[in-house]
Protein backbone atom coordinates (compact mmCIF):
# COMPACT_ATOMS: atom_id res chain seq x y z
CA UNK A 1 0.00 0.00 0.00
CA UNK A 2 1.69 3.40 -0.89
CA UNK A 3 1.74 6.18 1.68
CA UNK A 4 0.59 9.69 1.68
CA UNK A 5 3.95 11.07 0.25
CA UNK A 6 3.76 8.54 -2.46
CA UNK A 7 0.19 9.43 -3.63
CA UNK A 8 1.52 13.38 -3.40
CA UNK A 9 3.93 12.37 -5.88
CA UNK A 10 1.57 10.43 -8.12
CA UNK A 11 -0.70 13.89 -8.04
CA UNK A 12 1.88 15.85 -9.21
CA UNK A 13 3.18 13.39 -12.32
CA UNK A 14 -0.51 13.35 -13.16
CA UNK A 15 -0.85 17.13 -13.09
CA UNK A 16 2.36 17.45 -15.88
CA UNK A 17 1.06 13.96 -18.24
CA UNK A 18 -2.71 14.03 -17.66
CA UNK A 19 -5.49 16.75 -18.85
CA UNK A 20 -7.73 17.47 -16.29
CA UNK A 21 -10.86 16.34 -17.84
CA UNK A 22 -13.58 19.07 -18.36
CA UNK A 23 -16.42 16.93 -16.63
CA UNK A 24 -19.93 17.71 -17.17
CA UNK A 25 -21.26 17.14 -13.98
CA UNK A 26 -19.60 21.07 -12.79
CA UNK A 27 -22.48 22.87 -12.99
CA UNK A 28 -22.04 26.46 -11.74
CA UNK A 29 -25.87 25.42 -9.94
CA UNK A 30 -25.97 22.61 -7.26
CA UNK A 31 -29.51 21.35 -8.31
CA UNK A 32 -28.44 21.50 -12.25
CA UNK A 33 -25.55 19.39 -11.32
CA UNK A 34 -28.01 17.01 -9.66
CA UNK A 35 -29.75 16.61 -12.67
CA UNK A 36 -27.12 16.23 -14.83
CA UNK A 37 -25.19 13.47 -12.56
CA UNK A 38 -28.58 11.23 -12.85
CA UNK A 39 -28.50 11.91 -16.76
CA UNK A 40 -24.90 10.78 -16.71
CA UNK A 41 -26.13 7.43 -15.03
CA UNK A 42 -24.89 4.23 -16.78
CA UNK A 43 -24.31 6.67 -20.25
CA UNK A 44 -21.24 8.22 -21.79
CA UNK A 45 -20.42 11.96 -20.76
CA UNK A 46 -21.24 13.32 -24.83
CA UNK A 47 -24.87 11.64 -24.59
CA UNK A 48 -25.57 13.37 -20.45
CA UNK A 49 -24.45 16.26 -22.10
CA UNK A 50 -26.31 16.84 -24.81
CA UNK A 51 -29.85 15.42 -23.26
CA UNK A 52 -29.10 18.00 -20.11
CA UNK A 53 -28.72 20.86 -22.91
CA UNK A 54 -31.84 19.45 -24.43
CA UNK A 55 -33.66 19.56 -21.19
CA UNK A 56 -32.67 23.09 -20.26
CA UNK A 57 -33.76 24.60 -23.74
CA UNK A 58 -37.30 23.15 -22.94
CA UNK A 59 -37.48 23.87 -19.00
CA UNK A 60 -36.31 26.01 -16.55
CA UNK A 61 -33.89 23.48 -14.22
CA UNK A 62 -35.77 23.92 -10.69
CA UNK A 63 -37.70 21.44 -9.00
CA UNK A 64 -40.88 23.23 -9.37
CA UNK A 65 -40.69 23.03 -13.10
CA UNK A 66 -39.35 19.59 -13.54
CA UNK A 67 -41.82 18.22 -10.72
CA UNK A 68 -44.62 19.73 -12.38
CA UNK A 69 -43.62 18.67 -15.95
CA UNK A 70 -45.74 15.97 -18.03
CA UNK A 71 -43.37 12.98 -18.15
CA UNK A 72 -43.32 12.42 -21.84
CA UNK A 73 -42.15 15.65 -22.36
CA UNK A 74 -39.14 15.08 -20.18
CA UNK A 75 -38.27 11.87 -21.42
CA UNK A 76 -38.19 12.91 -24.77
CA UNK A 77 -35.45 15.54 -24.00
CA UNK A 78 -32.77 12.44 -22.54
CA UNK A 79 -33.82 10.24 -24.75
CA UNK A 80 -29.87 10.52 -25.31
CA UNK A 81 -28.53 9.34 -21.84
CA UNK A 82 -30.55 6.12 -22.25
CA UNK A 83 -33.31 4.45 -19.31
CA UNK A 84 -34.99 7.66 -19.93
CA UNK A 85 -38.14 6.42 -18.49
CA UNK A 86 -36.63 5.38 -15.01
CA UNK A 87 -34.37 8.79 -15.30
CA UNK A 88 -37.73 10.40 -15.94
CA UNK A 89 -38.86 8.76 -12.54
CA UNK A 90 -35.81 9.79 -10.15
CA UNK A 91 -35.74 13.53 -11.45
CA UNK A 92 -39.39 14.03 -10.55
CA UNK A 93 -39.13 12.13 -7.37
CA UNK A 94 -36.34 14.26 -6.37
CA UNK A 95 -37.84 17.20 -7.78
CA UNK A 96 -40.72 16.78 -5.53
CA UNK A 97 -38.88 16.01 -2.34
CA UNK A 98 -36.80 19.16 -2.84
CA UNK A 99 -39.09 21.34 -3.68
CA UNK A 100 -42.04 19.90 -0.69
CA UNK A 101 -39.17 19.09 1.87
CA UNK A 102 -36.61 21.60 1.23
CA UNK A 103 -38.60 24.65 0.29
CA UNK A 104 -37.72 24.14 -3.56
CA UNK A 105 -34.08 24.51 -2.70
CA UNK A 106 -31.38 21.70 -2.72
CA UNK A 107 -28.43 23.86 -1.26
CA UNK A 108 -30.75 23.69 2.11
CA UNK A 109 -29.47 20.12 2.37
CA UNK A 110 -26.18 20.96 1.27
CA UNK A 111 -25.72 23.11 3.55
CA UNK A 112 -26.31 20.19 6.66
CA UNK A 113 -23.64 18.66 8.32
CA UNK A 114 -21.62 16.53 5.89
CA UNK A 115 -22.93 12.81 6.81
CA UNK A 116 -26.33 14.12 6.90
CA UNK A 117 -26.05 15.95 4.07
CA UNK A 118 -25.11 12.71 1.94
CA UNK A 119 -27.44 10.57 4.02
CA UNK A 120 -30.38 13.11 2.79
CA UNK A 121 -29.54 13.09 -0.63
CA UNK A 122 -28.85 8.95 -0.82
CA UNK A 123 -32.30 8.84 1.05
CA UNK A 124 -33.71 10.30 -2.54
CA UNK A 125 -35.15 7.72 -4.90
CA UNK A 126 -32.42 6.94 -7.66
CA UNK A 127 -29.68 8.49 -5.47
CA UNK A 128 -26.59 6.41 -5.04
CA UNK A 129 -23.35 7.26 -3.04
CA UNK A 130 -21.52 8.16 -6.35
CA UNK A 131 -24.32 10.56 -7.56
CA UNK A 132 -24.56 12.57 -3.51
CA UNK A 133 -21.02 12.61 -3.57
CA UNK A 134 -20.51 14.13 -7.09
CA UNK A 135 -23.03 16.83 -5.49
CA UNK A 136 -21.33 17.12 -2.33
CA UNK A 137 -17.81 17.47 -3.89
CA UNK A 138 -18.28 20.12 -6.72
CA UNK A 139 -21.73 22.17 -5.49
CA UNK A 140 -20.40 22.54 -2.10
CA UNK A 141 -16.83 21.72 -1.64
CA UNK A 142 -17.50 19.05 1.02
CA UNK A 143 -14.83 16.42 1.70
CA UNK A 144 -15.45 13.21 -0.55
CA UNK A 145 -13.78 11.54 -3.32
CA UNK A 146 -16.23 10.28 -5.54
CA UNK A 147 -15.51 6.98 -6.87
CA UNK A 148 -16.14 6.29 -10.38
CA UNK A 149 -15.57 3.52 -12.87
CA UNK A 150 -12.35 4.65 -13.48
CA UNK A 151 -11.07 5.48 -10.52
CA UNK A 152 -12.33 2.25 -8.98
CA UNK A 153 -10.22 0.23 -11.51
CA UNK A 154 -7.19 3.00 -10.99
CA UNK A 155 -7.06 2.83 -7.42
CA UNK A 156 -7.28 -1.16 -6.92
CA UNK A 157 -4.55 -1.87 -10.09
CA UNK A 158 -2.05 1.02 -7.86
CA UNK A 159 -2.62 -1.08 -4.36
CA UNK A 160 -3.99 2.11 -3.28
CA UNK A 161 -7.71 0.70 -2.26
CA UNK A 162 -8.40 -2.74 -1.42
CA UNK A 163 -8.81 -5.01 -4.34
CA UNK A 164 -11.82 -6.39 -3.88
CA UNK A 165 -12.94 -3.31 -1.78
CA UNK A 166 -16.87 -2.15 -2.28
CA UNK A 167 -17.73 2.04 -3.09
CA UNK A 168 -17.32 2.92 0.64
CA UNK A 169 -14.15 1.11 1.39
CA UNK A 170 -12.38 2.35 -2.07
CA UNK A 171 -13.76 6.22 -1.29
CA UNK A 172 -12.37 6.14 2.79
CA UNK A 173 -8.84 4.67 1.10
CA UNK A 174 -8.77 7.39 -1.12
CA UNK A 175 -9.89 9.77 1.72
CA UNK A 176 -7.34 9.09 4.46
CA UNK A 177 -4.27 8.76 1.35
CA UNK A 178 -5.60 12.35 -0.22
CA UNK A 179 -4.96 15.63 1.32
CA UNK A 180 -9.05 16.94 1.61
CA UNK A 181 -7.32 20.14 -0.53
CA UNK A 182 -6.61 17.24 -3.47
CA UNK A 183 -9.96 15.36 -3.18
CA UNK A 184 -11.38 17.73 -5.85
CA UNK A 185 -7.91 17.41 -8.07
CA UNK A 186 -7.48 13.42 -7.05
CA UNK A 187 -10.76 12.71 -8.56
CA UNK A 188 -10.28 14.38 -11.68
CA UNK A 189 -7.05 13.13 -12.59
CA UNK A 190 -7.41 9.72 -11.58
CA UNK A 191 -9.93 9.74 -14.19
CA UNK A 192 -7.94 11.32 -16.76
CA UNK A 193 -5.36 8.54 -15.93
CA UNK A 194 -8.08 5.59 -16.13
CA UNK A 195 -9.04 7.34 -20.04
CA UNK A 196 -5.92 7.88 -21.45
CA UNK A 197 -3.47 5.03 -19.51
CA UNK A 198 -5.15 2.87 -16.97
CA UNK A 199 -7.62 1.62 -19.73
CA UNK A 200 -10.53 -0.81 -18.51
CA UNK A 201 -8.40 -2.91 -22.14
CA UNK A 202 -5.26 -2.99 -22.87
CA UNK A 203 -3.72 -0.68 -20.26
CA UNK A 204 -1.05 1.18 -21.55
CA UNK A 205 1.51 0.33 -18.66
CA UNK A 206 4.62 0.82 -21.08
CA UNK A 207 4.00 4.44 -21.25
CA UNK A 208 2.57 4.77 -18.26
CA UNK A 209 3.84 7.52 -16.09
CA UNK A 210 3.37 6.37 -12.61
CA UNK A 211 4.04 2.62 -13.58
CA UNK A 212 7.12 2.73 -10.99
CA UNK A 213 3.96 3.24 -8.16
CA UNK A 214 2.12 0.51 -9.50
CA UNK A 215 1.39 -3.09 -7.71
CA UNK A 216 -0.11 -4.37 -10.71
CA UNK A 217 2.81 -2.86 -13.67
CA UNK A 218 1.69 -4.84 -16.37
CA UNK A 219 0.29 -7.64 -15.16
CA UNK A 220 -3.00 -7.95 -17.37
Amino acid sequence: MLDSDQTKEIITILKQTVAVPSLVKAKSDPFETLIITILSQNTADKNSDAAFTRLKQSFQIIPKNLAEANPAEIEKCIKSAGLCKSKTGTIQAVSKIIQEKYSGSISRVLLLPFEEARKSLMDMPGIGPKTADVVLLFSAQRPTIPVDTHINRVSKRLGIAPKTGNYESVRLSLQKLFDETDYLLAHQLLIGHGRKFCKAKKPLCNTCPIVNYCETNGVF
